[in-house]
């Protein structure tokens, strides 16, 4: 590295698809591109957004919907972000706690992780707790404005379980879980990789569904990158893009897989044994079952294919829709203009350029209206595009979201 090397400082949470951040350092690709890159560990989403929000971090492994929630000012610190790419898709998981299942298990027969029909069964689960007059199931999830709680509601309420009337949601960060679920704290919790492999591989939890299956290649994470530092220092910023884009690549290689787990358990980075990080990247995740005692999902968790880097509207939209479907903000066109203007796949693009790599013409689309995959013009880089299909099949069109969001209601089927 020369002495002109530019220092960024990151901050992330300790989960598998931080991974392109550390690759990026640990594999030389930050260096490679003349970065020092600094990574800075966080326990909860708070503490990380409110460190970017303040300048301490340039960048950050941020929850899609932050981004969002920011973009609407929704928090008490502003949040001035631009997100010029996505880090991934896939990677969530739902997972129960032992004690809970084994008195509500199925009474012979295979387990389906069908979302429809994990939902139906925990249908079954919180009708049978209401006659015996227990508590409300406590669910878990990371963070008001995530994924994993958006994702959560939309299945539940799809199912006919009200996630405000039938559920408790709570919110923990995400190394929590699994000692929550434990103590009895939680009931079950909607976290990403490792966390569920963890709960699951010590014995406290059972998988009921994956997020790719109420939602194939649905988008979680994103990168949050100050819009000082992205115009101040476009070049810095270009070449940190570039570095996590041959990070992900390096990371969905086959052949690196053993050493990307063995990079990642060191304490300072995610600190879990190799066997717990495995099945989030290599798709043969432990149900905690017997039958079956593991689910083959190679498309699990994705951080290059399938335009997974690709910051679309269309994924940003979806969220806003539902933070506004669940009261969480209100439905304005100057909020929607606002969520637009937050992706920046232009910025991808132009730091891309020199690597020649395919990216999608658009980045609105109709989702859940592709049930294939299809290519994108080039059959270099990203490759192609979807399934994006919701376990509901109900299609969500960018330019009608007044009409989705008002269409939605809790499926009492």
């Amino acid at each position: 590295m020369t002495s002109k090397a530019t220092h960024i400082q990151a901050g992330y949470i300790a989960l598998n698809d931080a991974a392109p951040l550390i690759i990026a350092r640990e594999c030389g690709f930050a260096e490679a591109e003349g970065i020092d890159l600094h990574l800075h560990k966080e326990t909860s989403w708070a503490t990380l957004r409110d460190k970017l929000a303040i300048g301490l971090f340039d960048v950050a492994h941020l929850l899609a919907p932050i981004s969002v929630a920011a973009s609407c000012k929704l928090f008490p610190l502003p949040l001035d972000i631009v997100v010029p790419m996505a880090l991934g898709l896939g990677g969530n998981m739902v997972t129960m706690a032992r004690s809970i299942w084994d008195g509500h298990a199925p009474a012979s027969g295979p387990v389906s992780f069908d979302a429809g029909a994990a939902g139906a069964r925990l249908k079954a689960m919180i009708k049978d707790r209401r006659a015996r007059g227990n508590p409300k199931l406590r669910l878990g999830a990371v963070h008001p404005y995530s994924a994993h709680n958006y994702e959560l509601r939309y299945w539940l309420a799809g199912c006919g379980i009200d996630p405000d009337q039938d559920t408790d949601i709570v919110f923990l960060p995400p190394s929590t879980m699994p000692d929550a679920l434990r103590s009895g704290a939680l009931d079950a919790f909607c976290v990403g990789e490792p966390w569920n492999s963890a709960a699951i591989l010590d014995g406290d939890g059972v998988l009921l569904t994956t997020k790719g299956h109420i939602w194939q290649n649905s988008p979680d994470k994103v990168l949050g990158v100050r819009r000082s530092f992205a115009l101040d220092q476009q070049e810095a910023h270009y070449a940190l893009l570039r570095a996590l884009y041959k990070a992900a690549e390096w990371i969905e290689s086959p052949a690196n897989k053993e050493e990307l787990c063995r990079i990642l358990s060191a304490p300072g980075y995610i600190g879990l044994s190799e066997t717990r990080l495995k099945p989030g990247f290599n798709g043969a995740i432990k149900t905690g079952l017997t039958d079956p005692e593991r689910l083959n999902m190679p498309d699990f968790y994705l951080p290059l294919s399938r335009a997974a880097l690709f910051p679309k509207e269309s994924h940003a939209l979806w969220f806003y829709s539902q933070m506004v479907r669940w009261g969480h903000v209100e439905l304005s066109d100057d909020h929607i203009a606002r969520v637009r203007a937050s992706c920046h796949p232009e910025m991808l693009r132009a730091a891309l350029a020199p690597l020649d790599i395919a990216l999608p013409d658009t980045q609105q689309d109709i989702l859940s209206a592709q049930d294939i995959q299809s290519p994108i013009a080039s059959d270099q880089g990203l490759g192609s595009l979807g399934p994006d299909v919701f376990f509901d099949r109900i299609p969500f069109d960018p330019d009608a979201l007044a009409a989705y969001v008002a269409g939605q209601r809790v499926s009492k089927n």
